[in-house]
């Protein structure tokens, strides 16, 4: 007896942060995400209770092929999630919900795959010249956590995405108060990594930071109120903490740009950066990313873009890891 081929699609593609769990289908090739639906983490005790929800509210057919790009490093079967409680085998996973195929990737290596797809309405430069069309692209981003990655590209049109975990890399401070800030968040963790910095949770280590060097008591607030009082003024060490983290962000992206040769573009992701809006335009961070004393004409070439798409693009990367990966 021979069996029907499996359909190819619709496909499940996923991109699951420590917060946030977003599944959609991709329809036909080359399509937008569509059935798009977010939850948040901790509503779900596992991920695949996550992943069963939305597929019972599935409308049409549904998927027999599925990719998701998660936050932490894949390696092996088992997956355990650095912010956040799920763990789960990629093998049962696939047994569970009936798929043919279950492809799990780093979402930054995700958010990389959808880079080359990304229209000019999805971005913004933020200084630099133009793109090389072949050499290599960089992309970091903080969100929950610091995602790092970077694209290869062939002159035929393919596509190789680098994963690695260079969020994790030590912190450089570059002048005397972030020397100071930094050995704040040394002697709280050790290790003073960009992550502990250039994250929602960095974010808040920083003015908690500034607070402690000022001797003044910080005040218990979350990574968005962080943000929210930097943008309103009323909080002049919540300001500072926001143009400290960009001011690193640029340096941890500029360093990422030399060792990847991104002639092809550093693009910025995340959640945090384009709710910013154009404080980035005005802070330090261009000049910080190009600041590498001799390599400095090198940089400035290399054009910078903040990723402002409203359908998350590491969908649409999930979805073309299937076929490229």
């Amino acid at each position: 007896m021979t069996h029907a081929p499996t359909p190819s699609f619709p496909r499940l593609a996923g991109d699951i942060g420590g917060t946030n769990a977003r599944f959609a289908l991709q329809e036909r090739p080359g399509a937008a995400p569509t059935q798009v639906v977010t939850y948040r983490v901790q509503d779900h005790a596992r991920f695949e209770d996550a992943l069963k929800t939305y597929l019972a509210q599935v409308t049409g057919p549904k998927p027999r092929l599925g990719a998701i790009g998660i936050a932490n490093p894949i390696v092996g079967d088992h997956v355990k999630m650095t912010n956040s409680d799920w763990a789960f085998s990629i093998e049962a996973v696939r047994r569970e919900v009936g798929f043919e195929r279950f492809l799990v990737v780093n979402d930054f290596t995700a958010l990389a795959l959808s880079l080359p797809g990304l229209e000019a309405e999805h971005v913004r430069q933020v200084g630099g010249g133009r793109t090389d069309p072949i050499a290599p692209v960089g992309l970091i981003g903080p969100g929950t956590g610091l995602g790092v990655s970077g694209l290869l590209r062939t002159r035929d049109g393919h596509v190789v995405p680098l994963g690695g975990e260079g969020g994790h890399v030590s912190l450089s401070p570059a002048n005397t108060r972030e020397d100071a800030i930094v050995a704040v968040l040394r002697a709280r963790y050790g290790h003073a990594s960009a992550e502990r910095a250039l994250s929602g949770p960095g974010l808040v280590n920083l003015y908690e930071a500034i607070c402690e060097l000022d001797r003044e008591a910080a005040r218990v607030l979350d990574p968005a109120e962080v943000s929210s009082c930097a943008l309103d003024g009323s909080d002049p060490r919540c300001v500072e903490a926001i143009e400290v983290f960009l001011a690193l962000l640029g340096s941890v992206a500029g360093n990422l740009a030399l060792t990847l040769g991104a002639l092809g573009g550093m693009y910025i992701g995340g959640g945090i950066v384009p709710r910013l809006g154009d404080w980035v335009d005005r802070s330090a961070f261009r000049e910080r990313f190009v600041a590498k004393g001799r390599f400095r004409p090198y940089l400035e070439q290399m054009p910078t873009f903040v990723i402002h798409a409203s359908t998350s693009p590491a969908l649409i990367g999930a979805a073309r890891a299937l076929d490229e990966l």
